[in-house]
């Protein structure tokens, strides 16, 4: 159902493409609208220059655009980030997101990316770069074991297509691996006790806020966590329980529930720990532009684009 509301939303804005006014919003650097408008050979304006009066409008932005009554006729709004929840749920004081205004992201090579930054931390853990890097700066000759990935068992939760590209990476290094999709999380559930690492790959919803809390997060024995989903979806206070029990032998988050952090936010206390600044998967002007572009032929040509979103699904 929600893929059939997408295709008839994408149907609607295709018959109004040729006409339609491209809104860059004025969050959108000069750079991007330029390179924008070079790819799709026409004009885009930006976001504090009106439209004129009854013409379709296809913004390209980061902000919720406004949907109020008289306001411009927005029949489809290109996010520059892939995360759209902030979008979709923007404030008690916002309506839902309209069912006739498409929605599509961008990705880019996010999904590699995201899935390098996993990887990275995963083999650094292994090879134990972290300890020698202290060792070095104590000038410590002390031998460290270290042991293989591979045979090791991962647990990816958010069966997307950022979640898929890390389990790929996660395998081509001989790591098992099982994704957990909304259908299968009790199958992956039930393997956490067996698990070296949980990767959270989640979107954010009211499904999976505290997604991670003490249940998942206790019944694991020494796993190393790693979020480069939603901060939200992981209880910060049942993780320090956690860690502190050696439930969760290490993590890594990538996203806080609040950011940026603060010097005094908990998240920097928390033991045996590494916090980094939402840098795994940054999105850059070329990944907005290739997307932009391959939603707009993919409209041209009569087709929902694959970066379309189901809005009534939240992500």
């Amino acid at each position: 159902m929600e893929r059939l509301t997408a295709a008839a939303t994408a149907t609607d804005v295709a018959r109004n493409l040729d006409r339609a006014v491209v809104v860059a919003g004025d969050e959108v650097s000069g750079p991007l609208r330029a390179a924008l408008a070079e790819a799709l050979g026409r004009a885009v304006r930006r976001g504090s220059a009106p439209a004129p009066d009854g013409a379709p409008v296809v913004r390209v932005g980061s902000r919720r655009p406004a949907f109020a009554e008289g306001g411009e006729r927005v029949v489809w709004f290109h996010s520059v980030n892939a995360g759209v929840d902030a979008l979709l749920r923007g404030g008690e004081d916002q309506d839902a997101w309209p069912a006739d205004v498409l929605l599509t992201r961008t990705v880019g090579r996010m999904g590699d990316r995201m899935a390098q930054y996993v990887l990275g931390w995963v083999l650094a853990e292994c090879q134990r770069v972290p300890d020698f890097l202290t060792a070095h700066d104590r000038a410590d000759w002390s031998r460290r074991d270290t042991e293989l990935a591979a045979g090791q068992l991962a647990l990816v939760y958010g069966a997307g297509r950022i979640g898929s590209r890390v389990a790929d990476y996660l395998r081509g290094a001989g790591i098992r691996v099982v994704e957990a999709g909304r259908a299968t999380v009790p199958d992956a559930d039930a393997l956490l006790p067996d698990a070296r690492w949980v990767v959270d790959v989640l979107p954010l919803t009211p499904a999976t806020r505290d997604f991670f809390g003490p249940r998942r997060l206790g019944a694991l024995r020494g796993a190393t966590f790693l979020n480069i989903g939603r901060g939200a979806t992981v209880d910060l206070a049942a993780l320090e329980a956690a860690l502190h029990a050696d439930a969760v032998h290490s993590a890594v988050l990538d996203v806080l529930p609040d950011e940026p952090a603060a010097p005094d936010h908990p998240a920097w206390r928390l033991p045996r720990t590494t916090v980094t600044s939402h840098t795994s998967g940054p999105t850059t002007d070329e990944d907005v532009v290739t997307d932009l572009l391959s939603a707009w032929r993919a409209l041209e040509a009569g087709r929902t684009p694959a970066l379309a979103v189901p809005t009534a699904r939240g992500y």
